[in-house]
């Protein structure tokens, strides 16, 4: 049967409007141009492009992957998907990624900086209330950042704030950070998921233990591991927050997950198996949102332990793995290949002329020989719940690694305390990173010598003098020269292998809607579509 060419354009166009991508005027053009009457060009403007249209109401059923029983709400601890998308949910920041990546307002309306970048003011909303009825004020914004401040912090967000000296009130409604030198990226680092706004003990902490928030939604009831419900804000400050209530369902299983979106069970799931994303396009009540985004994997090495301390060894592991093969049969193409430092091509000052590390099983060899290490063999520990294929990937590695003369044992590990028990303890294993917004904030957090996420435990007295450097550094020329030198030693020395940048890729009914832009800071919008999302 021929189809008809018409109605093709039309369904084109209507698609292309329901994304966000044609605006009414362009619309009825273009119908017009198919030979569609003006009559009948805005009735079907009102019929498919309207679906854009925001819409309040309904119970919106997510399931989410990598949740753990150990989480908490202490904003410093907080790790997994569970923590992330719960803590954007029922939570707040002083500044937000927008789903076109640029950098927006949160609980900060406005943000200034001394002409040297060593002083920022952020004023806020007043009209900002947390759950329980209390404002949101300085006091709350200066208690929260302080959680993660001093000697005696915990916080995985710690290393961040070590160049902050002090952090003071300016009236109830804004906050002046003082520094110790230069930070071009601090209102980019105030939407790292751990710096959210909690309310203030009158012993200067903060009540985490509660639950209460200044997000769009609160708890109502929940468990970690098992899954929360949330009912709307009415004190809710910003846009959005469509939905009644929200449901969080812990679902880590890949396939209970995808059921569960198919049968109608949940609405959205935040991770699709990509061995099947093929065959879920294919139903008609689903839709696929595959995001490119500077999420990756890592693969790193304890470089205080043996027989990865020696950096030929480190290298020839890297040298051990075909990317090209594991983005084919393990990211479904879904995946940008990586170079071994965390700078993606998502951020800026991204140092694209870097020669791109290979597969290359005979140097590898040569490198073992020169360490010692000839037939090194080691273990590798994965789980499901971090990446769908996680533990594919290493069992594909492993067969690469052979051609080395390298026997690699996958390990794998349960996926309930994957982070508290794996990560960080044993000496070679896989993780998931969501994306940061500049190399600052990433190479802060898990490369810095004393980052409590130096995950590969690598200290290179250059890198870290470099990473001082860029940060006060407000020449964009020299930036780049900063990080493009950084990105080599890490590639070259560092501890860590990592395989691809990857795509976001979720689904969800047809019923719910987006603007048609997604932020690609983490799965479900940026870990938003709670609030950014609606029923059609």
């Amino acid at each position: 049967m021929n189809k008809d060419p018409k109605k093709e354009m039309i369904d084109r166009l209507a698609a292309e409007a329901r994304s966000g991508g044609l605006s009414r005027r362009d619309f009825m053009h273009y119908s017009l141009a198919a030979g569609v009457t003006a009559a009948a060009a805005s009735g079907l403007w009102t019929t498919h492009a309207a679906a854009q249209t925001p819409k309040q109401g309904g119970t919106f059923r997510v399931g989410i992957h990598d949740n753990n029983t150990s989480d908490t709400h202490d904003p410093g601890t907080y790790l997994t998907v569970q923590n992330i998308f719960l803590t954007h949910t029922h939570r707040s920041y002083l500044t937000l990624i927008n789903t076109d990546q640029t950098l927006g307002p949160d609980l900060a309306t406005e943000w200034t900086s001394s002409p040297d970048a060593s002083e920022w003011t952020f004023k806020l909303n007043e009209n900002a209330s947390f759950h329980s009825g209390k404002k949101v004020t300085a006091t709350d914004v200066i208690a929260s950042m302080n959680h993660h401040r001093g000697e005696e912090s915990t916080s995985a967000a710690k290393s961040l704030l070590t160049d902050v000296v002090d952090i003071v009130a300016d009236g109830d409604y804004a906050v002046t950070f003082k520094l110790s030198g230069a930070n071009a990226d601090l209102p980019w680092l105030m939407t790292d998921y751990h710096l959210a706004i909690c309310p203030a003990k009158d012993d200067g902490s903060i009540d985490w233990e509660s639950g209460d928030g200044c997000g769009p939604y609160k708890i109502d009831e929940g468990e970690f591991g098992i899954g929360f419900k949330l009912s709307r804000h009415d004190g809710w400050h910003g846009e959005g927050a469509y939905f009644d209530k929200v449901e969080m369902i812990a679902l880590n299983d890949p396939n209970a997950r995808q059921t569960a979106l198919v049968t109608g069970d949940v609405d959205a799931v935040s991770l699709i198996d990509l061995k099947t994303m093929a065959l879920m396009e294919r139903n008609p009540n689903v839709v696929i949102d595959n995001v490119p985004s500077g999420s990756t994997l890592t693969m790193p090495m304890h470089c205080n332990k043996a027989p990865f301390d020696n950096a030929d060894v480190r290298n020839a592991l890297k040298l051990a793995m075909n990317r090209d093969e594991i983005i084919e049969k393990i990211a479904f193409g879904a995946a940008t290949k990586a170079n071994d430092f965390h700078h993606s091509p998502s951020m800026p000052y991204w140092p694209d002329d870097i020669p791109q590390r290979d597969y290359d099983p005979d140097q590898a060899k040569s490198l073992l020989k020169k360490a010692g290490a000839e037939g090194l063999t080691i273990d590798i520990s994965s789980a499901e719940s971090i990446y769908s294929g996680a533990v594919d990937l290493c069992v594909l590695y492993a067969e690469h690694a052979k051609a080395a003369g390298i026997t690699i044992n996958v390990v794998r590990e349960p996926n309930d305390g994957y982070y508290s028990d794996v990560w960080l303890k044993k000496p070679y294993c896989v993780v998931a990173w969501g994306a940061r917004p500049t190399p600052d904030v990433m190479y802060s957090l898990a490369y810095k010598d004393d980052a409590a996420w130096n995950e590969s435990f690598w200290i290179n007295e250059r890198f870290n003098e470099l990473l001082r450097q860029g940060k006060g550094e407000l020449d964009d020329g020299k930036r780049a020269e900063i990080y493009r030198e950084m990105a080599i030693l890490a590639r070259d020395d560092g501890g860590t292998l990592i395989p691809f940048f990857r795509n976001f890729v979720y689904a969800r009914s047809k019923k719910v809607q987006h603007s048609g832009s997604l932020a690609a800071s983490w799965e479900l919008d940026g870990c938003r579509a709670a609030s950014r999302w609606w029923f059609a």
